[in-house]
This record gives structure tokens, sequence and C-alpha cells, in this order.
């Protein structure tokens, strides 16, 4: 089927829920799934240096829940119970998928890509060479880039609706420290080191703290940004308190290995996290 007609019955069937007996409106959803997870299509692109949501694919996956029925299935000894089944031909696609890493049908995992005991969700596009590691969480829709490494523990926030609210994008080459939380349709741009335990909302005040002035940010780390957890005072009724906020402590160094570790990349800054 040609975008366009399937991008025209998304719409169309978003509008009215009563064509959910209408087989064209209802295969229309069904190629949509499967082209997002092949990676033919992804909810978010970047277009003339600017990602654009493609709100109709998230209409596609709210509507594939609709019509999608509960059922049985299972993963070797595993048992589920879900609208949604699990992605399966790993070593067809060249992907690594240690038990027990779960990505579901309606994400698309690039060639390359290394799975340790994760959780990739519909609607999430991961690029090739990145490294989910043990616990990591890839949330629905959320966008991550070439050579990323998701650290230990990760969470990266997903989004449905608001159906035009932009997802969680992590850029080619990030680092992201153990623990950390990314969600809120935050943009982490290309090559930027987060230590562990960094917490990036759209509220959360990013402030780099690198140079004589602090620059304040939201929503967004620049790109080649260090960045480590930090606080700053605020007054309430009740007192002055300490409030988390990320600190940009400085620039990912040109002569630093693009895979070299956070430790090594910390280390440049005499920080250890």
């Amino acid at each position: 089927m040609e975008k366009s007609f399937l991008q025209d019955k998304i719409n169309e069937f978003w509008e009215n829920r009563q064509l959910a007996a209408s087989s064209p409106h209802k295969e229309s959803v069904l190629e949509t799934i499967h082209k997002l997870d092949t990676g033919e299509f992804r909810i978010a692109e970047k277009m003339d240096e600017k990602w654009k949501v493609n709100e109709w694919l998230k209409k596609a996956v709210i509507l594939y829940f609709l019509i999608s029925e509960m059922k049985s299935f299972s993963a070797g000894d595993l048992k589920f119970y879900d609208k949604i089944p699990l992605k399966t031909n790993f070593e067809k696609t060249g992907v690594r998928a240690v038990p027990h890493a779960i990505a579901r049908y309606g994400s698309f995992i690039s060639k390359g890509v290394i799975l340790m005991p994760s959780y990739v969700n519909i609607g999430a596009y991961v690029d090739e060479g990145t490294m989910i590691d043990t616990w990591a969480t890839v949330g629905s829709c959320a966008q991550i880039g070439k050579f990323v490494h998701l650290s230990g523990g990760v969470g990266i926030g997903g989004v449905l609706e608001p159906i035009q609210a932009a997802p969680v994008i992590i850029e080619d080459h990030c680092f992201i420290g153990s623990r950390s939380i990314i969600v809120e349709g935050a943009c982490i741009e290309k090559e930027a080191v987060l230590g562990a335990n960094v917490v990036i909302t759209q509220s959360t005040k990013i402030i780099d703290v690198s140079g004589k002035e602090a620059i304040e940010y939201k929503g967004i780390v620049p790109a080649r940004s260090v960045v480590i957890p930090g606080t700053y005072t605020k007054s309430f009724p009740a007192g002055d308190y300490q409030v988390g906020c990320a600190l940009i402590i400085g620039k990912r160094k040109e002569s630093t290995d693009l895979k070299t570790s956070l430790n090594e990349t910390l280390r440049d800054f005499n920080l250890s996290v």
C-alpha cells in the first residue's frame, strides 16, 4: 500500500472508531505497524536539522491496540498474555538479543544492536550499533540513534498521547550513564555524555556551568555536552530547599574516542561517577 493511502485511512479511522469493522482501515493499521517494525516508517525523523513527529503513525499505534485482541503466547518457557506479540527474527536482522531481552512487535531494532536483558516498546526506533544494557528500558516511540550506549537501568520514557507530543530522542554516539532517566520528549543531541543518575524532563533545569556565566536550557542537552546531576536552591513557603537539576560541565573533547567509557570521559574533568 502507498504511504499516502495508509495515512488517509489511518486519519479516517482516527476520526471514526466505527471503522474498526472496515477491512481497508484495519489492514492499513496492520500494514503501518509492519512498516514501523521493519524501520520503513518511523515515528519521528530529522528534517532540515529539526525533528518532525509523524502524528499519523502515533495514531496507528493507538489504533493497533484498539483492533488487537488479547492472546496467550510463549517465548520458550515464558508465558505472556497481551495484545502485542514480541519481535522475532533477530538472527536474520543481525541483532544480538541476550536472555531476557524483550522487544515488542512494532519497534525497530537495527543491525548490530545488542539487547542485554532489557525492554523496547512498540513504536521505538533503535539505530545500528547501539547497546541497550541490562534493565534499560526504551519507551514507546522513543528514537535512539546510531552507536548509542544506554547503560544499566537507564529509563527512556515513552509517549503516545497527546498525538503531537515529541518522543524522547537520543541522537547518534551518545553515552547515557547508569540509572539516568530521560522523559517527556527531551532531546539529547549527538555525542553528549550523561553521568549516572542524571534526570532530564521538559521542566528540568539544564545549566551550563562551564563558562563564566551560567546558561540555562530546558528539554534539550546540546551536542557533545558532558552532564552530571546537580542541585540548585529554590524558595518555597516553608523555606529554601535543594531541587534537582542537570549540570553541563564541559564539552566532549575532539580527541575523545566515540566509544570511550563514561569514566574515561569524566576523567577529563577530574570527576568520577
